[in-house]
């Protein structure tokens, strides 16, 4: 049977449609022309109307097939396609699998802690994170012990940056620790430190250990060998670069050298090299006696000094002055952030994290990373 002009446009336009777009639209048009077909064909005076009428609906029963046969090559394609990528993701799982499995202890050991560094990267959300730190330690309540309390915390904090060659810390890598200052005590231990610890991560990790710490032990210094309790309260600034550092008024400053106290050879201990800085608007007094020059030392006091009036600038445009510096606090009874009991029993415990553990000597030694971790995923937590 032969086809019309008109009809042969008519099925080669269903066709290409059905092939080419295979959208819902193509039924109303197709329908529209056949309305209007059967309508004008006896206006134009179409001969055999009836052929005409048969050969159309032919047209559109071979549009429909066709495009219900495109629809469901479609959505065949497309349910295959997504149980491809399927197959993609699960070889590609099962293939890292693989060469986890290959993997020696080391590389495990070397992943595991990338993972972890990564993890605690998220933690880090203060601007000053990766700035080194200016921290110091005082001594409160507690007499000699208290005074001895004082070193102990500067061996454990040095300790702590410059774990043993055989302990890998994926906290603190390549720390170096620099005594600036310190004055000794009346019979035992310092009175005071100042120190900085340089390395990554360094402000973040230590800003958490600001506050008062807490020792119960058995006296040493006690003749009848009972338990004392001594505090001490650490503070953490960060370091600033010299571009950071805030403008000084010479005006501002009380300038006073004296003779170094402590070791440093010959020459240091006999030449007022050391040098205390007060900033009488503040009340902020520095010192530095560690270099072998005046210069050296007043230097090393300016940046001290810098690091401390920003910190405290900051802290006055925030209108809350616990948010950098921590919560002052009487550095006795009641304000501790963490103890550490020696005697009746063993413990130390973080006051604000719960964190503990039985092992005294291990966190003495520098073990502090459990702690550091735990505060900061108490402070992202919100509750500090």
């Amino acid at each position: 049977m032969s086809e019309t002009p008109n009809q042969h446009w008519f099925s080669r336009f269903a066709s290409e449609t059905a092939t080419n777009s295979g959208r819902p639209w193509a039924f109303g048009l197709a329908a529209a022309f056949v309305a209007g077909w059967l309508i004008t064909g006896p206006i134009f005076g179409f001969s055999d109307s009836w052929q005409l009428v048969m050969n159309t609906i032919s047209s559109i029963v071979t549009f429909l097939m066709v495009f219900l046969i495109q629809n469901a090559q479609n959505r065949d394609s497309t349910a295959l396609q997504l149980k491809l990528d399927e197959l993609i993701r699960t070889t590609a799982s099962r293939k890292d699998l693989v060469g986890i499995e290959d993997m020696s202890e080391p590389e495990l050991q070397a992943l595991e802690r990338e993972l972890h560094d990564r993890e605690l990267a998220l933690l880090f959300n203060d601007p000053y994170a990766n700035h080194n730190a200016v921290l110091s330690i005082s001594v409160g309540q507690g007499g000699i012990d208290a005074q001895d309390w004082v070193e102990i915390l500067l061996r454990m904090y040095t300790r702590w940056a410059q774990p043993p060659a055989h302990e890998v810390s994926t906290l603190r890598p390549g720390a170096e620790t620099e005594l600036l200052d310190s004055s000794p005590g009346e019979e035992a231990g310092i009175s005071s430190a100042t120190f900085t610890i340089s390395g990554r991560h360094a402000y973040a990790l230590l800003s958490g250990e600001k506050g008062v710490h807490r020792l119960v032990r058995i006296s040493p210094f006690d003749a009848q060998s009972r338990r004392h309790t001594a505090f001490a309260s650490f503070d953490a600034v960060p370091a600033l670069d010299e571009a950071e550092e805030p403008e000084i008024n010479p005006e501002d400053l009380r300038i006073d050298t004296y003779r170094s106290q402590g070791a440093g050879g010959q020459h240091v201990n006999v030449t007022d090299s050391a040098v205390r800085i007060t900033h009488l608007p503040s009340g902020i007094v520095v010192s530095c006696q560690n270099e072998r020059s005046q210069h050296q030392n007043r230097a090393r006091a300016m940046q001290i000094l810098g690091a401390r009036l920003a910190a405290l600038a900051r802290e006055a445009r925030r209108k809350e002055m616990e948010k950098l510096s921590g919560e002052k606090r009487d550095v006795a009874w009641g304000s501790q952030i963490r103890s550490y009991v020696l005697a009746p029993y063993q413990l130390v415990k973080d006051l604000r994290t719960d964190h503990e553990t039985g092992n005294v000597q291990a966190v003495l030694d520098g073990d502090l990373d459990p702690f550091m971790e735990s505060y900061l995923h108490w402070r992202r937590a919100g509750r500090g």
